[in-house]
């Protein structure tokens, strides 16, 4: 069965077609042939007579031939005709026009390169009309459509973009580096503002001496907090040499106030009242009326409010400095061994910085006093001594009460163990942050103290006034405390010194409503006066009567007793 396409079925004058392959499914594809002039050529004697055609017509000769069925002898489409086994050798149906060759799969069998003719797209007939699609270059046997090349074929359109782009990419940048260089100099401008604002407040506070540091010790003390209300806890300890003999005493101090420690060293020589009014040393003191004595001896001198005594033995201090892991000292001086038996012995405590000192050591240097030396350096040698155990004891009050108790010490009431191992820990948290010094306290050769030379020690450190006993000097006041408050006794002292006057502890008794003041000789009468105003007592409280003991003046505290009015 033959499925080509009659050419003579499409009527006279319709469009010519001719085969160009076959699709998918083997059916025959058709393209439509446009019309071109034929050319008339002669034939040969059979090809004059009538109709025919060269049964052996190659593709490359045109002949004229007719459709027999058509009946139409005027030009007709150009078919190709195909040789079934791809020879082109076997005779083929032609309706006209040019000749060509096919194998049985659709691809051209003649030689020699075909001629290229702008066409139409083929399509199959009886079927739908050809879609329209863009014309397509051939190049050698394949088919390559233009739009495959529009990027060579057509300008880049978007190249203008592009530039815009960068361009806007570049300024932006440019606009962001500006703005950083900007906050850079705002930055930079506001820092020297700054370091100009602070250079002018600090040269105004210098110049108006408002500058912390910079002050001078009497604006120190004009700003400073009044010294009664300043609030001190005061221990004096006693260190005894138990071999050679001899006591060294010092005061601890912890400012609660200011936050500040001090040791206090206090020289043998220092002149303290005696119970009976006499003119007696501390070092005597200390050997003749014991602790509990000297510690109001000391107080009636300093105006001072010791809370407690340490009575610290050497083998103690040796204990002590042992148990705590040795301590360093800057020596100022070379210190032989007791021990040693020959003078050519190396000494036990060498001279120089940061000397390391055990518990042995350590006692050898805090009592060493060398011959033709004064008291004071070997008092400045203890001071150095108790300075480093604070700072190497520990802070923590269980700690450092532990360590008091392992020392076994015989620690004389009202003060305790615990008591001083919390007293311990808190200088040596001043030690170990630097906030704690050693003064001497300043004396003269007869055992005085000048009001002058102590008021940086009596006066600064103490909180106190200095009254050094003297024969013509304070009236000298018994105070037996009635009142029920036991600190009573120790406010009331401390008030007393201040005024000028000199402190006997007469004790406590019963519980009395109203408080006394009592003088034995007339004269004193204005003295009474003067202690019932000291005390805050008033006038009517003021009366001649016995005076206890020694005393120029009797008072006795009752419970209408105010110590904050006094």
């Amino acid at each position: 069965m033959n499925d080509r396409y009659d050419a003579g079925a499409a009527g006279h004058g319709a469009d010519q077609y001719e085969l160009v392959g076959y699709d998918e499914y083997g059916r025959p594809v058709y393209r439509q042939v446009p019309p071109q002039q034929q050319t008339q050529q002669p034939y040969d004697g059979y090809a004059q007579q009538g109709y025919g055609y060269d049964p052996y017509a190659t593709g490359g000769q045109q002949a004229q031939q007719y459709d027999p069925y058509g009946g139409d002898t005027g030009q007709q489409p150009q078919t190709p005709s195909y040789d079934p086994y791809g020879t082109g050798t076997h005779p083929q149906q032609h309706t006209g026009g040019h000749a060509a060759q096919y194998d049985p799969y659709g691809r051209t069998a003649t030689s020699g390169q075909q001629p290229r003719v702008a066409e139409q797209t083929a399509y199959i007939p009886h079927q739908a009309g050809p879609v329209e699609e863009p014309v397509t270059q051939e190049r050698g046997d394949r088919d390559y459509r233009t739009e495959q090349f529009a990027f060579v074929e057509e300008p880049d359109q978007d190249s203008e973009d592009v530039i815009d782009w960068l361009k806007f990419t570049e300024n932006r940048t440019e606009r962001r580096e500006e703005a950083k260089r900007r906050a850079r100099a705002r930055v930079v401008a506001l820092v020297v503002v700054l370091a100009l604002a602070a250079a002018g407040g600090v040269g105004y506070l210098w110049y108006a001496g408002k500058l912390p540091g910079l002050t001078s010790s009497d604006d120190k003390k004009d700003t400073a907090t009044p010294t009664g209300a300043q609030k001190r806890d005061v221990i004096v300890v006693h260190l005894h040499n138990t071999k050679k003999g001899g006591t060294s005493t010092a005061l601890l101090v912890d400012n609660t106030t200011t936050k500040q420690g001090t040791t206090v060293l206090l020289p043998n020589a220092l002149a303290l009242s005696g119970d009976d009014g006499s003119t007696t040393t501390l070092a005597k003191s200390v050997d003749d009326d014991g602790s509990s004595g000297t510690r109001d001896e000391i107080d009636t001198v300093l105006g001072t409010e010791i809370q407690g005594t340490w009575r610290l033995d050497t083998p103690y201090l040796q204990n002590l400095v042992d148990l705590i892991g040795n301590i360093e000292v800057d020596t100022n001086a070379n210190v032989p061994d007791p021990e040693a038996k020959s003078k050519g012995t190396a000494p036990l405590v060498r001279k120089g910085k940061a000397q390391t000192l055990s518990g042995k050591s350590a006692v050898a240097y805090a009592t060493y006093q060398a011959s033709g030396e004064a008291q004071n350096a070997q008092l400045e040698r203890f001071g150095q001594v108790m300075q480093a155990m604070l700072r190497k004891l520990t802070s923590d009050a269980q700690g450092a009460t532990t360590t008091v108790q392992t020392l076994g010490m015989i620690i004389e009431p009202p003060l305790t163990d615990k008591d001083l191992g919390a007293f311990l820990a808190k200088l040596a948290d001043l030690a170990k942050g630097g906030d704690y010094k050693t003064a001497l306290l300043p004396v003269q050769t007869d055992g005085t103290l000048s009001a002058q030379a102590s008021a940086s020690v009596v006066k600064d450190v103490l909180g106190g006034t200095a009254k050094s006993p003297d024969k013509d000097a304070a009236i000298r006041v018994s105070v037996r405390n009635a009142s029920g408050v036991k600190d009573n006794t120790g406010k009331a002292r401390v008030v007393l010194l201040n005024g000028g006057f000199s402190f006997l502890d007469g004790g406590s008794g019963a519980t009395e409503a109203t408080s006394e003041v009592v003088y034995a000789d007339a004269a004193d009468k204005d003295d009474a006066t003067e202690v019932a105003k000291t005390l805050g007592l008033p006038a009517g409280a003021v009366s001649k009567g016995d005076a206890s003991g020694n005393a120029d003046v009797s008072v006795v505290l009752g419970q209408d007793y105010a110590p904050s009015s006094s």
